[in-house]
């Protein structure tokens, strides 16, 4: 089974410049996969897990983005700059910066191999607003009473990229 564990966000990452705009909200997971996984391949397993499968699904209902695994491919191959409710606002060769259509969040991803095994990171953003009665910046109280599920629902994101990369590779290996 896979470990998550909260982690800093690196100095490199496109993510970066979030952690130091006041008031906001940045995070960033970890977990090691004991094989070498192309950036490429953690995108595309990453947006096509059954759990984001069903977040992909209510943003199609709700805000009408749907989105297609073929969508999600061309998007790990650099192939598209939106996915769903999302546009790309960077982009590296092992790293991603993803921009909602609200544009208060932002979702990042990374691939760093280490030796024989791969380091994922997924982290995420949200950009305050500023009360104009206050002049104060924050995230707000809809955001500040989500904290904890977005929490776990970070964590279990990555969980379920990183066991949907297990499998892939284990179809990888018996073909």
């Amino acid at each position: 089974m896979p470990t998550i564990q909260p982690a800093h966000i690196p100095p490199h990452a496109l993510l970066h410049k979030y952690a130091s705009l006041p008031a906001a909200y940045t995070d960033c997971y970890t977990t090691t996969l004991p094989v070498l996984i192309s950036f490429a391949d953690y995108l595309f397993a990453f947006y096509t897990t059954p759990l984001f499968k069903l977040e992909r699904l209510i943003l199609g209902l709700s805000i009408r983005k749907p989105s297609t695994d073929a969508e999600a491919r061309a998007l790990a191959n650099g192939l598209r700059a939106s996915f769903a409710a999302w546009t790309v606002e960077a982009r590296t060769e092992d790293q991603i910066l993803m921009c909602d259509i609200s544009g208060r969040t932002r979702s990042w991803l990374l691939a760093v191999p280490e030796g024989r095994d791969t380091r994922l990171y997924f982290g995420s953003a949200v950009v305050p607003v500023t009360d104009p009665r206050t002049s104060q910046a924050s995230l707000g109280p809809i955001f500040n009473a989500l904290l904890g599920f977005h929490k776990l629902y970070s964590i279990s994101l990555l969980w379920a990229a990183s066991l949907h990369l297990r499998r892939l590779q284990r179809g990888k290996a018996r073909a």
